[in-house]
């Protein structure tokens, strides 16, 4: 059975995934993506919060979104001195390894190349060839470029680097087994969405599925995020690992540096509420610069841009795995009844564009807005007490 075209997805985490599945199961396009790590993809982005977009696309593949789910029942705010108030918020959360790990599985392996670094293109009316560090070159009738905030795509189909905006605060993350913590902490972290704000800072904690999709108690992880303003100054020396290798948008727990562990533990002690002072300490903490890309325009001939290679929108909106969900099943549908033979479909594609960078601005200003109520990204609301940032200097 012949196929309607072929397309190359750029970037193999959850976004480009999406977009294989979308393009292959609803139109029958030949897909194929190229991922540039080598090996196995690491959970940057933690846990998820279930959206219609998400949970759209997972039942789409036979996947039933409470299987791959933790249900909170509470949203708990803590103070200071240990005062919380509680009301009612049922929520679904899930986490970022869960769903890659679903979509992959669905996709297959057969389609699905790694160590696949993107370094050029070449365009034309009927084609695009990409071409890989690896001396591998590909051609197809279209190319979906899903390869994040620091997007190589994009630069190359724009002719210069759109670059990502620091927003002057960070996203310091923990990922832990319930097992592995303290019965106490456990008791008092789950069924609820846990926060603490203060100004220049906010930290949030909810349980997500286990590393292979459990949801029974005990088998679950307790998933944390810390936001923290830390003047570029404090980012530099942070991202810089114990390898001497500088991370540009994600330092792994694997290469955060003594000093930087001793640091991060103290500003827990000054600054949090006990239980969140306890979990820091507990956990393998990893980071995440909050980084801010414009809306870009998508639509370059047979070459088009999804997620956050499109433009970013802050975490407070629990959007960035949506969006790029939406984007791809929308691309989908309106490429509906396209083939390699007939032209671009550019009146649909454009309003595809519209739409998408429409929801993208609004979605944008919202967490812009959310940020600013927390102080978080405000030179005048700094956390990082003078003396800790001495202390914090790279090793």
């Amino acid at each position: 059975m012949s196929t309607p075209f072929s397309a190359a997805i750029i970037g193999g985490s959850v976004g480009g995934l999406a977009a294989a599945i979308e393009l292959r199961d609803q139109l029958g396009a030949d897909v194929k993506v190229y991922e540039r790590s080598a090996g196995e993809m690491q959970a940057r982005g933690a846990g998820v919060v279930m959206q219609r977009e998400v949970d759209a696309l997972l039942n789409r593949i036979g996947v039933q979104t409470r299987e791959v789910c933790v249900e909170l029942h509470e949203r708990v705010g803590l103070a200071l001195d240990g005062r919380y108030s509680v009301n009612s918020a049922p929520q679904l959360m899930t986490a970022w390894d869960i769903l890659y790990k679903r979509l992959r599985a669905h996709l297959g392996d057969a389609c699905y190349h790694s160590d696949s670094r993107l370094i050029g293109l070449d365009q034309s009316s009927v084609n695009v060839t990409a071409r890989f560090a690896n001396d591998h070159a590909a051609q197809s009738d279209l190319l979906v470029g899903a390869d994040g905030v620091n997007s190589v795509t994009r630069q190359l189909l724009q002719g210069y680097e759109a670059r990502s905006a620091y927003t002057g605060y960070v996203a310091w993350r923990g990922l832990e087994k319930e097992s592995d913590l303290p019965d106490e902490l456990v008791a008092a972290l789950k069924d609820r969405f846990t926060s603490y704000m203060n100004p220049g800072m906010q930290m949030l904690c909810y349980l997500v599925p286990g590393a292979d999709g459990e949801t029974t108690p005990g088998q679950r992880r307790v998933n944390w995020v810390w936001y923290v303003n830390t003047p570029t100054d404090d980012l530099d020396r942070f991202v810089m690992g114990q390898t001497s290798r500088r991370y540009r948008s994600f330092l792994p727990a694997s290469d955060v540096t003594d000093t930087t562990k001793r640091v991060i533990h103290e500003l827990a002690d000054r600054s949090l509420p006990h239980l969140f002072r306890a979990l820091v300490h507990e956990s393998a903490i990893f980071m995440q610069p909050v980084q801010d890309v414009a809306a870009q325009p998508r639509v370059h001939g047979r070459s088009l841009l999804i997620g956050d290679a499109a433009g970013t929108v802050r975490p407070h909106t629990a959007a960035g795995t949506s969006k790029a969900f939406g984007d791809a099943a929308l691309l989908a549908e309106a490429l509906t009844g396209w083939t390699a033979d007939d032209p671009m479909p550019e009146e649909r594609l454009e309003r595809w564009n519209m739409a998408r960078t429409m929801d993208l601005e609004v979605t944008a200003i919202r967490g812009h807005r959310l940020a600013k109520g927390s102080g978080l990204g405000q030179a005048d609301q700094l956390s990082f007490p003078k003396e800790l940032r001495l202390k914090g200097k790279a090793q």
